[in-house]
């Protein structure tokens, strides 16, 4: 393979890569993003190219495509600012947002066949989107645990920006999007560490008897 085509196929990776872990805090923002860069014709900032779909996913471009998941984002969006509702809604998408995953990285890999496209985005969207659910997932339960669920609205307005402007950057700039969310991801997992290592303290402290 000669090194011009290996450098897209490369970019499409990174922002498929990127897209999904995007779907782990939005499941329907991304495809949502992708279909709708493709019907403008947006530019790759980063490779100069224009940014396209895989043939056999060119429906995300369509009309009723926009229309279905722009509904489901705003949805998505306002459901997850309501107390108990919102972890309701991260129970149902704990099978959503992998596939979501799946879908904009299969999305994404124009130069492959739509075969090895659609697996690829199975294998690698769908275990990205999966485990940052899990941790979105139990952030806002340590959120619960520890603010009775007041922090939980400013919460997810913080996932709304980070999906949103990681989306537009894995379209635009696939390289500084991987980078940034990559970066994201061993921060959060950093403070999830921290905050439960601070809970099982105060379990211990508050029980004597398990504490010893």
């Amino acid at each position: 393979m000669a090194p011009e085509q290996i450098v897209p196929i490369v970019a499409q990776v990174l922002a498929g890569m990127s897209l999904a872990a995007c779907c782990g805090l939005r499941a329907f923002l991304p495809p949502f993003a992708v279909g709708l860069a493709a019907r403008l014709g947006v530019t790759g900032l980063a490779f100069g190219d224009g940014f396209a779909l895989n043939p056999a996913f060119d429906w995300l471009a369509s009309t009723p495509a926009l229309v279905v998941f722009g509904v489901a984002v705003l949805f998505e969006v306002a459901a997850d600012k309501v107390p108990v509702i919102d972890h309701m809604l991260d129970l149902v998408q704990t099978w959503v947002r992998p596939v979501a995953g799946a879908l904009v990285v299969a999305s994404t890999l124009a130069e492959l066949d739509p075969l090895w496209a659609a697996v690829t985005g199975l294998v690698l969207g769908g275990g990205i989107a999966g485990g940052v659910h899990v941790a979105k997932a139990q952030i806002r339960l340590l959120s619960t645990l520890g603010t009775g669920g007041i922090a939980s609205p400013v919460l997810s307005v913080i996932e709304d920006v980070l999906a949103i402007v990681g989306s537009w950057l894995a379209i635009v700039a696939a390289v500084v999007a991987a980078v940034l969310i990559a970066l994201g991801l061993l921060v959060t997992w950093s403070l999830v560490r921290r905050f439960r290592r601070r809970a099982g303290r105060f379990a211990r402290k508050a029980d004597p008897v398990a504490g010893g």
